[in-house]
Parts: C-alpha cells; structure tokens; sequence
C-alpha cells in the first residue's frame, strides 16, 4: 500500500502541474468559454493537488504501522483516543487499509467494526470534491458556451 500511495501521489502531482500549466495558459487567452475552461482546469488541479498531500499523509501513515519491533502491536497509527478503553473490553485492533474515496487510513477490530485513525486532514475530502465538482461545473459551463457561440455562428450564416 506504501508503494501504491506514493505511485499515486506522482501521478496527482503530475496531473496537478499539467492542469496548472494549462489552466493559466487558457485564462489568458480571454473569451467566456477560455476563462471557463481555464477555471475548470485550475479547480481540477487544486483538486490533485489536495489528494496528493492526503495521499501523503496516508503513505506516511502506512509506512508507521508497517514498521514491525517492539511496541507495534497494536500499530502506532491505530492508537487513536479510546483504543486502551476497547482493549481492555477485549476488543482488539487486528487489520490496517488504506480507503483510497473518500481517502484516509483505517484499522479494523476484532468485533468487526473499523475506524478512521484521522491522519488525513479533515478538510482534504470535502475540498477535493467541492473543487472537483466546480471544475466539472465550469467544464461543462465552458462546453455549453462554447455550443452557444457556435449556433450563434451558424444562424448568421
């Protein structure tokens, strides 16, 4: 999982740099449908940007409680607040994952239940999707537009 999160942060941070790049390449070009699509570009890439610092925060979560020795059982990652109490009713932490969506690093228990141990900051979700969804917005704003201007066009002819 280690290796797969830090895979996937190289490759959000790469599509965050493209769509960056493209983003202010195409505000400046000016027009309605340029600066919406420019617009999409940059929520797009902020949208990568904060799931690639999440997925930081994951990987380094996931290399802690791969790290075996004394003291690792439970991981470290997993003794959040409330984990000696559930030890001591006899509910163990037995199993670690990593959610990819909505992102964030989770330890299972022996009664079956799971928790999310927090690493992820708690405004990287929420933002990730808010962005994600005004880029999809302003996208399809930009698309509509640009489908406007054109019929506009082809009425004058």
């Amino acid at each position: 999982m280690f290796w797969l999160s830090l895979l996937l942060f190289v490759i959000a941070a790469v599509t965050a740099f493209g769509l960056f790049g493209y983003g202010g390449r195409t505000l400046a070009d000016g027009g309605r449908a340029g600066l919406l699509r420019g617009l999409a570009a940059l929520c797009g890439g902020a949208a990568c940007a904060l799931y690639g610092w999440g997925l930081l925060s994951v990987a380094g979560a996931v290399l802690s409680a791969q790290d075996g020795g004394t003291d690792s059982a439970p991981p470290q990652v997993c003794r959040t607040p409330g984990w000696w109490e559930r030890h001591q009713k006899g509910v163990e932490t037995v199993d670690h994952s990593v959610r990819f969506v909505p992102l964030g690093f989770v330890c299972g228990t022996s009664d079956g239940k799971s928790y999310d141990t927090g690493h992820v900051p708690g405004y990287v979700n929420p933002a990730a999707l808010g962005l994600a969804l005004g880029g999809t917005g302003c996208a399809v704003a930009a698309g509509y537009a640009t489908e406007l201007r054109a019929r506009r066009a082809g009425a004058l002819e």
